[in-house]
């Protein structure tokens, strides 16, 4: 489709169909300008049960399809999402504000999760074991945990979903997609190219609401649901884990994230400044893994940030659906006071803005940098988000792994370096799921993405990102002559 509102839906998908109980609207806003692009119908806690129903009913026949019959499937909507590309990027774009190569880019990292696990389907390998007794024969099968729930943030409303449910569909799981509302219309959109590549009624069902607390609740407390795959804010996280306790469900969590970025004095410059542009301000600072801490080594510092702050001055700001921007607005008006009051913090206690600082409307924060930045300020323990990027200054190589490993978050982490002993060492000692040497961008389907610590557990993409959505039954035939 070349017209992007032929993939605008206003309903949500449940068994097969678009339905609605709900009567109020979620207006969707373009945080560009403000204006309203779509109006989705805001659907309460008994329409998620009636969607889990629905998953549930559908889960042992898709369970029963072959490997080979639910990779067909999964490919064929791979191709439907590329060949409506450009569409699906107007409306991410539309709805996000992210620039439209990022949203574009979004795609084809999102669809190859699918195509990735099309064939992973076909390699879910169980085991042989050699038998403890003469006449015994044991196996070690894989077999789909059941119905799942997928909870996912605004930032990426298409490769959230599809790096959370293209595995689980491979295995034979359905599942239940709880979008944000903030940027539903992306989810929606796939969900009827699914339909299109048929996925049977029931398996896939995508349920818009504004009350995330109460739709949340709802499938970590059916018994219906054996899986919960959430990415967003580790307070929530926490909240989950507490609400799924009682039935003891299997959980992914992709929590929260504040990577550090560090850079030796034996780094390429030129090379680490470009790893920080493209690891600080994809889609404005708004990922879960984009750096958050800029450590530079006392000998380069003044270097550095020479040439980074040139590089942000060049970062043009405006409307994402423009070639030639780089950074788009906020999603909201919290976030950008958030900026404002983490910049006025650091600046209060002796941070220097070197440029940017300063919000724009309706939903505009100029890309930021701040030297002198020390480790009481809130940059330092808390997540930015947002495209402030402060730079602090550290003498020794022990000095920078203690400072990179003083959070409570573990999810992604990167150093620039020349010296291969130094890099073995600075990666062994690193707190962190990711790690990414002489690199800014390390997001790839093909490699397990996870935390530890405060910032999650269960790995997503690579060929491990099929082990959280199965159960192992282990069989064992005796008695054989």
């Amino acid at each position: 489709m070349n017209n992007y509102k032929d993939l605008l839906f206003e309903e949500s998908f449940v068994d097969g169909k678009w339905q609605h109980e709900g009567q109020e609207r979620i207006e969707v806003k373009n945080p560009v300008d403000l204006s309203v692009i779509g109006k989705v119908y805001d659907e309460g806690r008994p329409f998620v049960a009636k969607a889990i129903d629905a998953a549930h009913r559908a889960f042992p026949a898709w369970k029963a399809k072959s490997a080979k019959e639910r990779s067909a499937i999964l490919l064929a909507w791979y191709s439907l999402i590329q060949e409506n590309k450009e569409a699906i990027a107007t409306i991410m774009t539309l709805e996000s504000g992210k620039p439209l190569g990022e949203s574009r880019g979004e795609i084809d990292y999102g669809a190859g999760y699918i195509q990735w696990f099309a064939e992973e389907a076909k390699r879910n390998y169980g085991d042989v074991i050699p038998g403890f007794t003469a006449d015994k024969r044991i196996m070690a099968l894989k077999e789909p945990v059941g119905v799942v729930g997928a909870i996912t943030p605004w930032n990426f409303p298409l490769a959230m979903i599809t790096r959370k449910i293209a595995p689980a569909l491979a295995v034979g799981c359905t599942v239940v997609v709880r979008p944000s509302e903030s940027t539903p219309l992306t989810a929606l959109a796939i969900n009827y190219l699914a339909h299109q590549a048929g996925f049977p009624p029931g398996v896939i069902n995508t349920v818009v609401g504004s009350n995330a607390s109460e739709l949340g609740k709802e499938l970590c407390e059916s018994k219906k649901v054996s899986k919960i795959s959430f990415t967003g804010s580790t307070r929530v996280g926490q909240v989950l884990m507490a609400q799924c306790a009682p039935t003891l469900k299997k959980m992914s969590l992709e929590l929260g994230g504040n990577a550090p970025f560090i850079v030796f004095d034996d780094a390429d410059i030129d090379l680490a400044v470009k790893g920080a542009i493209a690891g600080k301000f994809r889609f404005g600072g708004q990922t879960c893994v984009c750096v958050n801490r800029i450590l530079v080594q006392a000998g380069i510092y003044d270097a550095f940030a020479e040439r980074f702050v040139k590089a942000v001055h060049a970062l043009k700001m405006g409307n994402g659906l423009a070639e030639d921007v780089s950074i788009g607005p906020l999603i909201n008006q919290n976030a950008v006071k958030r900026m404002g009051d983490m910049l006025a913090d650091a600046v209060a206690k002796g941070g220097i803005v070197a440029t940017g600082g300063h919000a724009k409307a309706p939903l505009f924060f100029e890309p930021t940098v701040l030297l002198n930045a020390t480790s009481d300020m809130d940059f330092a323990q808390n997540e930015i988000f947002g495209p402030i990027a402060p730079l602090y200054k550290f003498e020794t190589e022990e000095e920078a792994i203690q400072m990179a490993n003083d959070t409570i978050y573990g999810l992604a982490s990167y150093f620039y370096t020349n010296d291969l002993n130094r890099s073995w060492r600075v990666r062994e000692q690193l707190e962190y799921g990711i790690v990414g040497i002489n690199e800014g961008l390390v997001s790839s389907e093909v490699v397990p993405f996870g935390g530890v610590k405060y910032s999650g557990q269960g790995r997503e993409g690579s060929k491990y990102g099929l082990d959280s959505y199965i159960d192992i039954k282990y069989v064992c035939v005796g008695n054989v002559r």
